[in-house]
């Protein structure tokens, strides 16, 4: 858990109060501005009252050229990152006809398939022409063609799990199927960091849901006693099932889960594990099979696998992995199968390619070198990051690694000065983050090369000395880097 310091927080309340004394000041001054003016609602109610769009008008408006910036080219290790202008006070954002080449640390690319390579994209492309761009359908009507089948079938033998389904959408994955799974009388036991998708998901089951403290099995095992003793509300009886829903690699901290405790303990008191590896699979592990493979887990032991595709594989969706009873139940019941547009063909291609290169089964070594380097990356970055000063959370071997930054003012300058230096890189806030944990969130590709790492922290730690986001006191500077001889302070 993070443990702010005490000046930071203070500091960090005091902004954000005085963000709101000045809003709530010049909302009640447009009030009597506004009073004789008439309005043309014709006496309809206002769709948003002033109080519900409070944050988007008085903080998030300020600092929106942060967030949303539009790219043209794809998401390689570099981005041409389009310029925008406005004229309102950031209320709205122009875009140019000009655009900046930048070093792109935000996109979830972390192999490098998220532009051509040389084995998949003539595939892709093949499939484009043979199948279009879309199925115009859903999986059960005219949706599944044959590349739909065999990507099930590489997905299943991939993650190993019997079976697998895939959706069109990574989101829908989660809150469209957890709904199927479980519901009223049921409970589910989630992370307290997991993912928005899981949240909805299992809000609109119409289960009992509780949660645990964040990647902590003893907790876990608390609540698990507590609730099996208690039993169902107001009756109390036993619970139809249990479900424990914990993410791979926690996308806002770059944390990986400690698997195999939790595991022994769903064991122990028979509840299910769902494993959301949207972070993890193709990523980390020897064969990028994700965090059962890196922890040495059995993935008999985990009971459902879900997984997406807009990360490592470079494409859309999302898949479900589990056992053949479990995989038929949904294709005959969840809805992102049923009534949602399949997955496109090309899109499907591009997942196998992928795995066919990761496995080497394309004939070269290209995986293999792919799984080496955003692991080296990874690694090297995150220790030249703590090592100016910067608390960086997250594991080894995790891609992602969040740099915080707490002050709001901070999230702004932190940007525009790393974007003013030709590096992209994306700023987390409220309400994605609690308010007080405001972050940078830094994600590595194996496409990096060594001197775009060196550049990035270069930048960064420049970008860092301007606005005051180095917490810890940095590490002596070496007279020579150890492999390169270069300096990167």
């Amino acid at each position: 858990m993070i443990t702010i310091p005490y000046l930071t927080a203070v500091s960090t309340y005091f902004s954000y109060g005085l963000l709101f004394a000045f809003g709530q000041l010049r909302d009640y001054s447009r009030l009597i501005f506004d009073w004789c003016s008439t309005n043309n609602l014709h006496g309809y109610a206002p769709i948003c009252l002033a109080h519900e769009d409070f944050y988007i008008r008085r903080l998030y408006h300020r600092i929106q050229d942060c967030f949303n910036r539009p790219i043209s080219s794809a998401p390689d290790s570099w981005v041409d990152v389009i310029e925008r202008y406005s004229n309102d006070n950031n209320k709205t954002l122009k875009r140019t006809t000009k655009s900046t080449r930048c070093l792109n640390l935000g996109s979830y690319n972390y192999l490098g398939f998220g532009s051509f390579d040389e084995y998949c994209t003539p595939r892709v492309i093949e499939s484009l022409k043979k199948f279009s761009a879309s199925t115009c359908s859903s999986r059960v009507d005219a949706g599944t063609t044959s590349v739909h089948a065999e990507l099930e079938e590489c997905v299943a033998k991939y993650v190993g799990k019997p079976a697998a389904i895939v959706t069109g959408m990574g989101f829908a994955t989660n809150s469209a199927i957890i709904p199927v799974l479980i519901g009223k009388g049921g409970l589910i036991i989630s992370d307290s960091l997991n993912h928005t998708s899981i949240v909805n998901g299992a809000r609109g089951s119409g289960a009992t849901i509780r949660v645990f403290q964040h990647n902590t099995p003893a907790h876990l095992e608390r609540v698990l006693k507590e609730q099996i003793a208690e039993g169902q509300p107001r009756t109390h009886r036993p619970w139809k099932k249990i479900i424990v829903v914990v993410g791979g690699i926690y996308s806002m901290e770059g944390e990986i889960c400690q698997l195999p405790e939790i595991v022994s303990v769903c064991k122990k008191y028979k509840a299910y594990v769902y494993l959301d590896e949207a972070h993890s699979i193709g990523a980390i592990g020897k064969t990028g099979r994700g965090v059962c493979e890196l922890l040495g887990v059995d993935t008999a032991d985990v009971d459902i696998m879900m997984g997406t595709f807009t990360k490592s594989f470079g494409s859309c969706g999302g898949y479900i992995a589990g056992s053949k009873e479990l995989i038929q139940y949904l294709k005959y019941h969840c809805p992102a199968h049923l009534y949602a547009t399949s997955i496109s063909t090309p899109s499907a291609q591009q997942i196998i390619s992928a795995i066919k290169v990761i496995l080497g089964e394309d004939g070269s070594n290209r995986g293999a070198q792919k799984l080496a380097r955003i692991r080296e990356n990874s690694n090297f970055f995150r220790a030249e990051l703590q090592k100016m000063g910067f608390e960086v959370l997250g594991d080894n071997d995790s891609p992602v690694m969040p740099i915080m930054l707490y002050n709001p003012a901070k999230i702004p300058a932190f940007s525009r000065e790393c974007l003013r230096e030709n590096v992209a890189v994306v700023v987390v806030g409220f309400p994605a983050t609690p308010l007080l944990l405001a972050r940078a969130r830094i994600c590595i590709s194996a496409s990096h090369s060594r001197e775009d790492l060196i550049k990035a922290l270069k930048v960064i730690s420049k970008a860092g000395d301007l606005t005051g986001i180095k917490y810890f006191p940095a590490a002596p500077k070496k007279q020579e880097e150890e492999k390169d001889g270069i300096k990167l302070d």
